[in-house]
């Protein structure tokens, strides 16, 4: 079979890659892309809270390896829309000052390549393309911005809207998190979103939730140049004798091997995947890994320093949309911290299954319900710092290997205790109920929903992998869009920061391949949408 070939072929669906994708369409250029799982199904069990958390109905079954050899599953799923079908949307901007070198009690975070500046009107861009709503002006550490956002804040219900007061009470400035959700408040029937207590974490039977699936693939699908394979997994890139062009993208799809071709080929599996990919296509030219000549491919691997945490409101919290309210007040540091400490914002609302998966087996069902009635549910986030020892490797079977220590602990402990001692001015009880209450739990290994920084870009090819346009240095026709760019994390959700990325690569590769807007590109009817069935 004759090899296809296409403009620019892009492998993942997500954050990274569907935007990328929609920002491709309307150019007229050929574009594939390729996912290696197919549409999340549409079902009643995508809001069960129990097939979600506890019998882990959507994740790959696939088994990773920690730095002892010891088999986990990470919270890993592979869907048209990738990890976002999942995602809080919580859209932030990274701060100004996140973008230079800053100073934490476990080390330095580097410099950005790139300034804030020069990913601000692509944050503003994909904010609009995501639905991002907010409220200018509130949150103490936002950087400058060009504009309002596009949408207004989602407002708090009663419960949430009091956690607010108490909060400024107490001497803080809360305020309303960025979500991208489709939401109309004062027209109901202009939105999707049912405003329900099913969005941290479960797919959304609404498409209510701003995700990559429904806010750029299905769009990008009704123009006749973009072609979705899905069930298609990529196992290898092979490039020609010179190692400067990728030539082939090898693809296993339903027990066949198919094999593709691009003038440009787009990495976008996420940090662990895409390093894994870029390992496993190891060969002559590239003996150590595509793209890795600077020996950096699957190390300084990131994905924040983030516990969950349990308040216990002493009145019932019957808040649906928990998910609105946010306090930056701790970012740069507090009043006995001279150095960063982190964010806080809230977290989806619990019920007994969700809290089942954190509680010991012996946590009694009438104990958990109690909780569940009474929770008032936070994340708290630390900035996780690169080291290169925590890294991406793949063996001889192909199986990946995520090596992970945390060398930024001091200020997460602290910030805990900042939230722990308000608890009683939050008029949540100020002590666990009962003696094994899961007031706080740091998230694991497995779980790399904020992923990043495994094969990072910048100006000098022998400490970074890619150029700042996140082409790799080694092949000219290779780039690489989701999180694995990332010098350093932040203390912020990392899923805006992908996708105006993403903006700003295909604003680059639109100049590099002639593209423009033709007629031939102009979308189609949703009947005409160019997808190859799985």
């Amino acid at each position: 079979m004759a090899t296809q070939h296409y403009d620019v072929i892009i492998i993942g669906t997500g954050a990274g890659g569907g935007t990328l994708a929609h920002k491709l369409a309307p150019s007229g250029k050929r574009v594939l892309l390729l996912e290696r799982g197919g549409y999340l199904p549409r079902e009643p069990e995508n809001w069960d809270s129990r097939e979600v958390f506890i019998n882990d109905r959507y994740l790959s079954g696939e088994f990773w390896y920690d730095k002892d050899g010891q088999a986990f599953k990470p919270h890993q799923q592979y869907f048209v829309g990738g990890n976002t079908k999942f995602y809080g949307a919580i859209l932030f901007r990274m701060r100004e000052r996140d973008f230079g070198e800053v100073r934490h009690y476990g080390g330095l975070s580097p410099a950005w390549p790139i300034s804030y500046q020069d990913l601000e009107p692509y944050y503003a861009e994909a904010e609009k393309l995501y639905l991002v709503h907010g409220q200018a002006g509130e949150d103490p550490t936002e950087p400058s911005r060009s504009g309002p956002f596009p949408y207004p804040a989602v407002s708090h219900e009663p419960r949430i809207q009091q956690l607010s007061d108490d909060f400024e009470k107490a001497g803080h400035r809360p305020f309303h998190l960025p979500v991208g959700v489709d939401l109309n408040e004062s027209d109901p029937e202009a939105g999707r979103c049912v405003r329900c207590d099913r969005f941290d974490g479960f797919p959304c039977l609404a498409d209510g939730k701003a995700d990559a699936h429904v806010r750029c693939v299905r769009p990008a699908l009704k123009h006749h140049n973009v072609t979705l394979l899905t069930r298609a997994k990529v196992e290898r890139l092979v490039t020609d004798s010179s190692g400067r062009i990728v030539t082939e993208v090898v693809v296993e799809r339903h027990g066949v091997r198919e094999v593709y071709s691009g003038d440009i080929v787009v990495v976008s599996c996420g940090a662990v995947n895409s390093a894994a990919l870029l390992l496993k296509s190891a060969s002559d030219p590239h003996p150590s890994g595509l793209a890795n000549a600077s020996g950096l491919v699957g190390r300084n691997y990131m994905a924040h320093i983030n516990s969950g945490v349990v308040a216990i409101s002493q009145a019932p919290n019957p808040t649906k949309f928990q998910k609105t309210l946010g306090i930056n007040d701790y970012y740069w540091g507090a009043d006995d911290s001279g150095l960063p400490l982190g964010h806080i914002q809230m977290l989806g609302k619990s019920d007994r299954h969700i809290l089942r998966g954190g509680a010991p087996w012996y946590a009694p069902g009438l104990a958990l319900e109690y909780v569940a009635r009474h929770a008032i549910d936070f994340w708290i986030t630390t900035e996780d710092l690169p080291h290169p020892a925590n890294r991406v490797t793949v063996d001889r079977s192909g199986r990946i290997h995520l090596a992970k220590t945390y060398h930024n602990l001091e200020p997460h402990t602290r910030l805990l205790a900042k939230l722990k001692a308000l608890m009683g001015r939050l008029g949540c009880h100020d002590s666990p109920i009962p003696a094994w209450s899961i007031l706080d739990k740091r998230i694991p290994l497995a779980g790399v929903a904020h992923q990043s920084g495994t094969v990072r870009f910048g100006a000098d090819p022998k400490t970074s992998a890619l150029n700042v346009n996140c082409r790799a240095h080694d092949v000219d026709n290779l780039y690489v869009v989701d999180t694995s760019f990332f010098p350093s994390s932040s203390a912020v959700n990392p899923a805006l920061t992908a996708m105006a990325n993403a903006l700003r690569v295909g604003d680059h590769l639109l100049e590099r391949l002639g593209g423009h807007v033709t007629a031939a590109a102009q979308p189609v009817s949703d009947g005409q949408r160019q997808e190859v069935p799985s």
